[in-house]
């Protein structure tokens, strides 16, 4: 069997009934796109290397125990992880500095630093889980037209040819997403501007 031609869904079931290789299709195929987005947030190719490892360290488990729900798109579920991994670790930094082993703190500990870029990427991790806690709440066929335009990539043909709908279907669905999740940011009082 050519795994390369599996869908994402498939891969995964594969995985989960014991086929190792599976794993390895699946990262290899979403490999840059999840890198590309940690390493926006943190600007720095080793860090993103760590938190690319620790994002599929958590992949895996979840996959083990069965925690992933094939809930559209693998890669969209993914990517969410590694945004979680990445706001997990700026939390972890920002611990760091506020709390030093020996309680102190001086004046040399800063010097030279500026938090803006810490307390920026904060903001931003902090934006992308609200909004795609506003794209959870959507209903199903808006969800899925939304996550593969923005987390995909896809044009709205390749949406309409995906869905098994027609390309002003997909557009409708799409419009229906913006103007429900503008609705749920006022009644939730979220804002996604840093």
């Amino acid at each position: 069997m050519n795994l390369g031609k599996l869908a994402d869904h498939e891969l995964v079931e594969c995985y989960r009934n014991g086929q190792e290789i599976a794993l390895e299709v699946l990262i290899r195929r979403h490999k840059k796109r999840i890198f590309l987005q940690i390493y926006s947030k943190v600007q720095d190719r080793q860090i993103a290397d760590d938190l690319f490892q620790e994002t599929f360290i958590k992949i895996i488990r979840s996959l083990r125990k069965s925690n992933y729900e094939e809930k559209g798109k693998f890669l969209p579920w993914a990517l969410r992880v590694a945004n979680n991994t990445t706001l997990d670790y700026f939390r972890r930094e920002s611990r760091k500095k506020e709390v030093r082993t020996s309680g102190e703190y001086t004046v040399f500990d800063t010097y030279g630093e500026s938090d803006q870029p810490m307390e920026a990427a904060l903001i931003e991790a902090q934006i992308s889980e609200d909004l795609h806690r506003l794209i959870d709440a959507l209903p199903e066929e808006q969800r899925k037209v939304l996550e593969l335009r923005i987390f995909c990539g896809y044009s709205f043909k390749d949406i309409a040819e995906e869905t098994d709908v027609s390309i002003n279907t997909a557009l409708g669905r799409m419009r229906y997403a913006i103007t429900n999740i503008q609705k749920l940011m006022v009644t939730h009082n979220i804002s996604l501007e840093g």
